[in-house]
């Protein structure tokens, strides 16, 4: 089987492809931009074929679409910060819905019998009510950030895609996901980074933190890259599922079960250029109805997670 990964030099990229080269009879091929950096794949070195290519450009994705006729594409290239998306929304939005137009007509155009994962994400649902958790696929859509609102906007493309054109899409809202390679604008990889550097005596022993009162539902990546697997071969064509492990956790406890990690005692501070201008409160989700249709478990524990993030980054620092 051909597999097409965009954005496979990400963080979720990279472990897709990990997962892939698992399971045997898979060919695995992914599209990266000529100035992205590459240590996250660089071990995949003749073991999975790299494009230089840019979604944005209709003739380069359609030129690698041409050349690799995947029969299975997972479309995770985008622009994934939600602060980011606050200083460059009209980048943000463009990057994200642009690219996945043309990775849709380019498979049209060429009629690949394909299937077509489109990650999107917890940050869809925005506002939520204390009566409406957990989060299921029908709660409405209520996005508070640029990119909340540019994963809402491919979301409904591919299920617009699907009852126009029947092109065989499965939508996924993954909640927060973390692990090795994370980046460290991410909230947990952040403190993971902070406090594996002042082990080290690169800086004070003092964590710089935002809201630490907004509770996420975490899942580790390889758990995460499992399910998106799952989702092409035994979820619903033009479907959504959440794909969550179905507890909350405030910031502030995964921040304490870290620093119970570290073998330094480290300060707390609060910085205001780490608040938001919104923020979402509460994202937990149900996704009951992934599990039932595909099987799917999460299998490693948090607190595994957070240990295996934190090694990452001894490592690195």
């Amino acid at each position: 089987m051909r597999v097409l990964i965009t954005g496979i030099t990400g963080f979720v990229g990279s472990h897709l492809a990990d997962y892939l080269l698992t399971l045997g009879d898979v060919e695995v091929f992914g599209v990266k931009r000529w100035r992205s950096r590459t240590e996250n794949v660089d071990h995949l070195q003749g073991r999975a074929t790299l494009f230089d290519g840019d979604v944005r450009d209709p003739g380069s994705t359609r030129r690698i679409l041409a050349e690799v006729r995947p029969q299975r594409i997972f479309h995770l290239a985008a622009q994934s910060l939600v602060s980011t998306s606050w200083g460059i929304p009209a980048e943000t939005l463009a990057n994200n819905i642009q690219g996945q137009v043309n990775l849709f007509e380019a498979v049209r155009d060429l009629s690949l019998d394909t299937r077509i994962h489109i990650a999107g994400s917890s940050e869809e649902y925005g506002l939520v009510t204390p009566e409406e958790l957990p989060i299921v696929e029908t709660t409405p859509l209520r996005p508070l950030s640029p990119y909340a609102v540019s994963k809402v906007a491919q979301d409904l493309l591919a299920y617009q895609y699907w009852m126009s054109h029947r092109l065989p899409v499965v939508r996924t809202r993954g909640f927060n996901h973390s692990g090795p390679r994370r980046g460290d604008v991410f909230v947990t990889s952040n403190f993971a980074r902070q406090i594996a550097e002042a082990e080290r005596g690169r800086r004070e022993p003092i964590v710089w933190v935002g809201n630490l009162e907004a509770i996420r539902d975490f899942t580790d990546v390889r758990d995460m890259v499992r399910a998106y697997w799952l989702a092409l071969e035994r979820g619903a064509l033009g479907e959504v599922y959440n794909v969550c492990s179905g507890r909350g956790y405030p910031v502030r406890e995964v921040l304490d079960l870290l620093l119970g990690m570290s073998s330094i005692k480290m300060e707390v501070r609060e910085d205001p250029r780490r608040l938001r201008p919104s923020d979402v409160p509460v994202l937990v989700g149900d996704c009951r109805k992934f599990k039932r249709e595909t099987g799917w478990e999460p299998t490693i524990p948090f607190d595994v997670t957070l240990k295996d993030l934190l090694e990452y980054w001894r490592e690195r620092v």
